[in-house]
């Protein structure tokens, strides 16, 4: 397994003597299969909006309408045959029209990008888990996908966690209908998916928080809130 490519630097914006602002910022947040980083990407975009900061509240696949048709392709269990190739270029064409439709503009604006996974995921699942080779793409990626985030949420849950999780969401629960391609993959796959993101977690540790997300939704999210307030300035 290859290293994953090495990813811009991120953008201070410091101020002598104070927190950088979080105005204009990129968020992430990145993890397994039912780690909860759905409801912990709403429940921070929510706070900061009631705070009074403009909010870009996101995800991938399917952040924009023409990424919402290849979520469809991505996610459905009926595409059993995708090969491993054609998914990775799938959500880096997603990435592309997602990046140049809303996430620079917004950025642009001066305003706080949260989105429910980003490239780190593409990384942990496509290059880690499915050991595909992202060398012929490096160069298409580092001109492509930027900016990286300035701060990416991982939040880590062991495997078995992870599943249950998933189980107990229920047919029918939110989300669950079009997921199920991916909610499906053996144990052994979401355990490579969790490697992944502690080697990005390891090579990017000023980028990368972890948050041990195995407590309830609430508590966690003040641990989200407590790192975030550490690092920028939230008014």
């Amino acid at each position: 397994m290859t290293a994953p490519p090495a990813a811009p630097g991120t953008r201070s914006g410091a101020r002598t003597g104070k927190r950088p602002s979080l105005r204009g910022r990129f968020l992430t947040f990145e993890g397994i299969d039912g780690c909860g980083k759905t409801t912990q990407a709403r429940l921070l975009a929510e706070r900061l909006r009631a705070g009074g900061l403009p909010v870009l509240e996101t995800r991938e696949p399917g952040g924009t309408a023409i990424g919402k048709q290849l979520r469809a392709v991505l996610l459905s269990a009926d595409n059993a045959a995708l090969q491993p190739l054609t998914e990775l270029l799938l959500f880096l064409a997603d990435r592309v029209q997602h990046l140049n439709e809303l996430i620079r503009p917004a950025l642009a604006r001066g305003e706080v990008v949260v989105c429910d996974r980003f490239h780190d995921a593409t990384v942990a699942y496509q290059q880690y888990a499915r050991d595909l080779d992202f060398a012929p793409l490096e160069t298409f990626i580092r001109s492509q996908i930027a900016p990286m985030p300035d701060a990416t949420f991982w939040l880590d849950v062991p495997v078995p966690v992870g599943l249950q999780r998933i189980a107990a969401r229920g047919t029918g629960a939110p989300g669950t209908a079009d997921e199920s391609r991916l909610d499906g993959s053996a144990a052994a796959f979401h355990e490579k998916v969790r490697a992944g993101y502690a080697a990005i977690a390891a090579a990017e540790p000023g980028r990368v928080v972890r948050i041990d997300a195995a407590a309830g939704p609430e508590v966690l999210h003040e641990q989200i809130w407590a790192r975030l307030t550490e690092r920028y300035d939230v008014v």
